[in-house]
């Protein structure tokens, strides 16, 4: 026994070891001739605890890492990182996202100064493209430290491939890498391969520059070389140093480059100008300086202080009157962002037919709206249904209880004994089929016709960039407009003017075996500069209870016009929903006016979607035919974060094959923000970027302007209860 003195009460202190990551204290207290025995549960303090935690910070080629070598370190979730490097002869640009705490991925572009681009362009340099993968299993603990798996230059042209295992280990503001490459990570080849015991293919690595494919034979193989660093944290802050040991000689370097290394060590310094801005400097090779910036912001977060306007008051009386009835549905519009189109009287509920315009959430709009009916309801009303529309389909149909009405609706975790007091308790979530027989209101109070002209004037941005012209761009204001015809069916246009732009420096469309369906997508931009890039009627059918259908015709997008249809099976507030739609679409002319090409093709697809319940994943997969008259498979994997932004990657596999040329297969990224996390005011709009490499013909498909999986989102229940939570 280990006996301490802690002032007249405490006699004895007795110490075990626990099996929890601490040692187990049994404190003997005795006060007023009572004896008290207490088990605590010292835990060692951690590094990060004592230091707080480091930062991480992008390698000169994109990902987390030091300089020239990735470590296992992760962004938070949610990152999002644009950056860039040179060091000569090599131009770094990538973008890094970080979706899961276990998982990096990234795009990246390194020109090359000094090797042209192809004999079409020789005052172009050339222009690598790959992409980059790191998985990070095993997470740093007291005794164990960071390890992560990677791959660069997945399925590019191989240029720059490399595998690599590494960890992880910080002692206070130190941060120990050690790693070991194959590739040219590793291409120095000071080891033996250890895998070569399990195999002789791991002795030789093959050539895989220029392929575009994945290679598998050609992973973990051949000499590899280790590699390892060190970051150091300063007193100030703001300011990291580095230092690492480089597994890359540079005696292999890709098209016939002589690149002389004088040092394998690197020394570098990273300044942090804010939370979004990271600037860089090293010294490399021994004889090289390298300078770059990162811009980074983590998507989870994103987020807008809100002026909205203030939810109603909600009157004492429960025995209420409205002057009008249109002025209610006026405040349900202005305050509580529902445009009604009915609101009517059903024995003791009010029911309101509307559309959402404004929040996000639609228990938002919900707590908003029963402040405002309240105030207008008499005594007999005990509860308020919303008939939730979208696309010309009723969606669900939510029954909040009038009583209670506080200020701030009481939410208690649901593992509390108090959970039967919270007021989701007494909220009804259900399928709504429209006009089902049995529960139609009985006394219309306010109804308005659906038919009428919606518009809205913004700015547009074209852009294509992979290519030896570089980044091609053309600056648009656009103007679209909406004219509903009835409850299901309506006409949309979308005109855009080109501004300004630097098409002049298009010259290059890329060859193609497969017909251009979408490879001279610039041919377009730098014919057009007043075009319609949509105009078309679409008319939607409510088929059963789950089922949707929608028909649809016109100019559909700036390559394309013709017709087709959807159909979608969705059954409410399910994690799987599964649709097909067929298209006929025929060519249209350059200058995006009203004039048609001679290609036409059928596409279209059966596509299954399934809410995976794996951290807010989205899985999309798709077989069909495709706009080049090639058969194939679209798997779709995308994650929405709590800010509402969604991040997701696609890969297009079809029957193109070596046809397709460069890159080998279809890809991309894209990036959907709500507009509210830029602005003050609550939106339900979003702005979505897109990302592709290369823009080739294969697995191209019609780019409609509406789905049905989109139209009939809150069908889905998922984060509706989450709404209730959002600050008024």
């Amino acid at each position: 026994m280990r006996t301490v003195e802690i002032s007249r009460w405490v006699k004895g202190l007795r110490m075990v070891e626990s099996g929890m990551g601490g040692r187990r204290y049994w404190l003997r207290l005795t006060a007023l001739s009572c004896v008290v025995i207490l088990p605590i549960v010292v835990r060692p303090v951690t590094a990060a605890e004592k230091t707080g935690d480091l930062p991480v910070f992008q390698a000169d080629y994109g990902g987390t890492g030091l300089l020239e070598t990735p470590t296992a370190r992760a962004a938070d979730a949610g990152s999002f990182f644009f950056n860039f490097s040179h060091i000569d002869p090599y131009t770094n640009y990538s973008f890094s996202f970080q979706p899961f705490s276990w998982l990096q991925a990234g795009f990246r572009y390194t020109s090359v100064s000094g090797r042209q681009f192809n004999s079409f362009t020789p005052d172009r340099d050339y222009l690598d493209k790959g992409v980059d993968l790191k998985l990070t299993p095993i997470k740093e603990s007291r005794y164990m430290p960071e390890v992560a798996l990677g791959f660069r230059d997945l399925g590019g042209t191989g240029l720059f491939s490399s595998e690599y295992l590494v960890a992880n280990k910080r002692w206070y503001n130190l941060d120990f890498s050690l790693g070991i490459a194959w590739g040219y990570l590793g291409s120095r080849g000071d080891l033996g391969n250890p895998l070569g015991v399990f195999s002789s293919r791991f002795d030789d690595r093959q050539s895989t520059s220029g392929t575009g494919d994945f290679n598998l034979d050609s992973w973990f193989s051949g000499r590899p070389s280790l590699f390892g660093g060190i970051q150091y944290t300063t007193p100030w802050r703001p300011l990291t140093l580095q230092v690492e040991y480089d597994g890359n000689d540079y005696d292999s370097e890709p098209l016939g480059l002589n690149i002389e290394q004088d040092l394998p060590v690197n020394f570098g310094a990273r300044l942090r100008v804010n939370d979004n801005l990271t600037l860089s400097a090293a010294y490399e090779r021994g004889d090289k300086l390298m300078l770059g910036a990162t811009l980074g912001v983590n998507l989870a977060h994103l987020t807008q202080p809100k002026s909205d306007p203030a939810p109603v008051l909600p009157k004492q009386s429960d025995d209420n009157q409205p002057a009008s009835w249109s002025q209610v549905a006026e405040q349900l519009n202005n305050n509580a962002g529902i445009s009604a189109s009915r609101i009517s009287k059903r024995g003791d509920t009010l029911v309101i037919d509307g559309v959402s315009t404004k929040y996000r959430h639609l228990a938002q709009s919900e707590l908003r709206g029963n402040r405002i009916l309240h105030n207008a309801a008499s005594s007999d009303i005990s509860s308020f249904e919303y008939r939730w529309q979208a696309g010309g389909f009723f969606l669900r149909d939510d029954k909040l209880p009038r009583d209670p009405l506080p200020t701030n609706p009481l939410l208690v975790n649901p593992a509390s004994p108090f959970a039967d007091l919270d007021y989701r308790r007494g909220v009804i979530a259900s399928n709504q089929s429209g006009n089902a027989k049995g529960i139609e209101p009985t006394e219309t109070l306010y109804e308005k016709s659906v038919r009428g002209l919606s518009y809205n004037f913004g700015p547009g941005l074209n852009y294509n960039y992979g290519g030896p012209d570089g980044l091609l761009y053309q600056v648009l204001a656009r103007a679209s407009l909406e004219y509903r015809t009835d409850q299901k069916g309506w006409a949309s246009a979308s005109v855009a003017y080109s501004l300004f732009d630097n098409l002049d420096n298009f010259n290059y469309v890329a060859p193609s075996e497969l017909p251009r369906v979408r490879s001279d997508v610039v041919r377009y931009l730098d014919h057009t500069d007043l075009g319609v890039y949509n105009l078309q009627y679409t008319r939607t059918a409510r088929l059963s209870d789950n089922v949707f259908g929608m028909a649809y015709g016109g100019l559909l997008e700036q390559m394309y016009g013709g017709g087709g249809g959807e159909v979608l099976y969705r059954p409410f507030d399910s994690n799987v929903a599964f649709g097909a739609d067929i298209n006929w679409v025929k060519k249209r002319d350059y200058d995006t006016q009203f004039g048609f090409q001679d290609y036409s093709t059928v596409e279209g697809h059966a596509t299954a979607y399934i809410q995976t319940g794996i951290e807010n994943i989205l899985a999309r997969i798709s077989v069909g035919r495709y706009l080049a008259k090639d058969y194939g498979t679209t798997i779709d994997l995308s994650k929405t974060f709590d800010s509402g932004v969604t991040l997701g990657a696609y890969a297009v596999f079809t029957s193109a094959g070596d046809k397709y040329g460069e890159g080998s297969f279809n890809k991309g990224i894209y990036l959907s923000m709500p507009l509210d996390i830029f602005f003050t005011k609550s939106s339900r709009s979003h702005v979505t970027a897109r990302y592709t490499p290369l823009t080739r013909d294969g697995g191209a498909s019609l780019n409609r302007r509406y789905s049905l999986y989109s139209l009939t989102e809150s069908r889905d229940l998922n984060r509706y209860w989450d709404g209730f939570e959002t600050d008024e």
